[in-house]
């Protein structure tokens, strides 16, 4: 059995064992270690979580919004993907714009009775709706400011320039794999007051060797439950794309984390997930008719073989 899963639920038992209770921006509450890293060797599965179902899908529409340099959640609502509405619905909700019920804590809704999460549910839907179908509204309640996909592609200069970092980044690996600035950084100190939240995953960077691809991501703050599996099949998909486009094989994603935390409302699903047998990993598999990475879509990538356990349930802590 690949080595690959079994890492994940180390750290899920090292943070739970040795982290430190403290408090965190949310409310919630968390536990948490600093300074966590695990490695993935690409070569022996694609590294989504088979002990908690979790959604190629919704990886694979997000990553590519980022690649596309969009900031604005219509997109991945078009894609069925409602990972980001929480932060942009909460710009909603505290703006003059706002005249449905009062939504004071909404992130806290699992802690409030039935009522208060029906009409939340209410809300979010009619919500959904109008950055959908209205062009003004989502404008300016679907856009998440100067998020991921602006800093990958479209980093602002003190010139008033952008830089494609991503494009860059790509080309540079196509002439000079030996080079050590294969770096793409999503943490700019001066729109990070303007973004919906700043960047958790804020740094990653490319090594290439034996014709192999690898990628390290530096993340300052992940949510082990929830946020982590999805980083780890994320940036290995960024991996395999990247991959494919410079004509190499994939070999491993290093995932390096600062703050690794669990929130206190998450710990009775990780000792449901950590009485669950990882099972064997699934493969990616990319279309043979896939042009670049930045024009590719949702129909050129698909998983084989993946045999997962159940989701499991939890809060999102906004």
């Amino acid at each position: 059995m690949s080595r690959n899963e079994e890492q994940y639920l180390d750290l899920l038992r090292y943070v739970r064992e040795y982290g430190s209770k403290k408090e965190d921006r949310t409310g919630t509450g968390t536990i948490s270690t600093f300074g966590y890293q695990m490695r993935f060797d690409l070569s022996e599965g694609f590294p989504l979580l088979t002990t908690k179902r979790v959604s190629f899908r919704l990886v694979a529409s997000e990553l590519l919004w980022f690649i596309q340099g969009n900031t604005n959640i219509r997109y991945l609502l078009q894609h069925n993907n409602n990972i980001w509405n929480e932060w942009a619905f909460k710009h909603w909700v505290e703006s003059d714009a706002y005249d449905g019920p009062d939504m004071t804590d909404f992130g806290l809704r699992s802690q409030k009775d039935a009522a208060f999460c029906a009409v939340y549910e209410q809300q979010m839907e009619r919500f959904k709706q109008l950055v959908l179908q209205d062009d003004a509204f989502a404008a300016r309640f679907g856009e998440l400011g100067h998020v991921y996909g602006a800093q990958w592609r479209a980093w602002r200069t003190t010139t008033g320039e952008t830089i494609d970092q991503l494009r860059d980044v790509v080309e540079t690996i196509k002439r000079n794999p030996n080079s050590r600035r294969l770096i793409v950084s999503a943490w700019n100190p001066e729109d990070v007051p303007t973004m919906a939240l700043p960047p958790c995953h804020t740094l990653f960077q490319f090594y290439v060797a034996d014709g192999k691809l690898s990628c390290q991501l530096y993340q300052r703050s992940g949510d082990i439950f929830l946020g982590i599996p999805f980083n780890i099949a994320s940036y290995a998909l960024l991996t395999h794309l990247v991959a494919k486009e410079c004509g190499l094989e994939v070999g491993e994603f290093i995932h390096t984390i600062g703050d690794a935390h669990i929130y206190l409302n998450h710990l009775e699903q990780i000792e449901t997930q950590l009485a669950r047998e990882p099972r064997a990993l699934p493969t990616l598999k990319l279309s043979e008719s896939m042009g670049s990475i930045f024009d590719c879509a949702l129909e050129d990538m698909s998983l084989e073989g993946y045999d997962s356990h159940p989701a499991i349930k939890a809060p999102v802590a906004v």
